[in-house]
């Protein structure tokens, strides 16, 4: 059984039980003790469960939990595979336009170990991962939106258009022949926005993306310059891909050695 397998195993257990022991976690799953322990391990980071001596439980969670911080647990490992491939594409001295989302904050906190870069973005948390190292950061102001920590409206997108960057890299909601979508319209109009002001388009998202459809179109496959994604589209979605010279990247997720 594939650890992402066995983790939502834990999980549905723990939906029925609420609480439950590393041993027989073991049992019921047929693997063994330390193996569990690396998989609790991993959903705790995540914020999916708590440990407690001999096992683990469901979190205490409010009763409107924060989205963006859920989808942050949501395709974690992809993600961070995904963000950590394209940050190793960028060097001192980039200017680079970031939107946001779960993708792209993952991408920040690894291009924060660079040096001399410049980044501007409408995302608090990319701006505190990146200036946290000692970077550049431009924070676009807006209308301040706590759900993602992010700016947005009509003032937003003033300020972004000052700019002239070398790089954009934005995240999607999805992506199909038609083109890359997202479900909200600020969102929408920001990446639209910082891509007018960008040479460079880089698209950086898991593969739960692909195929699924979204209210609010972003910008035609023809308009994306680099695609890196953990699971490279196949079919139809490939094929219109290759027609519009989109430079596909697979980042697949680390296997781990109990795989």
């Amino acid at each position: 059984m594939r650890p992402s397998e066995r983790r939502q195993h834990i999980l549905e257990l723990l939906r029925q039980r609420e609480r439950i022991s590393v041993d027989e976690l073991a049992r019921t799953l047929s693997a063994s003790q330390e193996t569990i322990r690396r998989d609790l391990a991993e959903l705790a980071d995540s914020g999916q469960v708590t440990k407690f001596h001999g096992g683990v439980c469901l979190p205490a969670r409010g009763e409107h939990e924060n989205a963006f911080q859920t989808r942050m647990n949501e395709f974690s490992q992809e993600k961070r595979a995904v963000a950590r491939y394209a940050a190793g594409l960028y060097s001192a001295g980039d200017s680079i336009l970031i939107d946001t989302g779960t993708t792209t904050l993952f991408f920040a906190r690894e291009l924060a170990r660079l040096n001399r870069i410049t980044v501007i973005t409408n995302s608090l948390l990319v701006a505190e991962s990146i200036g946290a190292s000692g970077n550049r950061v431009f924070m676009i102001g807006g209308e301040y939106r706590p759900e993602s920590n992010q700016n947005s409206g009509p003032l937003a997108l003033e300020q972004i258009a000052r700019f002239n960057a070398e790089h954009a890299v934005v995240t999607i909601g999805a992506l199909s022949v038609d083109g890359a979508f997202d479900f909200s319209i600020e969102e929408a109009e920001i990446a639209r926005a910082m891509i007018a002001r960008a040479r460079y388009l880089t698209v950086i998202a898991d593969s739960s993306k692909l195929g699924r459809s979204a209210l609010f179109q972003v910008f035609p496959l023809e308009r994306i310059d680099r695609l890196i994604i953990d699971r490279k589209p196949v079919g139809e979605l490939a094929n219109a891909l290759a027609q519009a010279n989109v430079d596909v990247h697979e980042a697949p997720a680390a296997q781990r050695a109990d795989w």
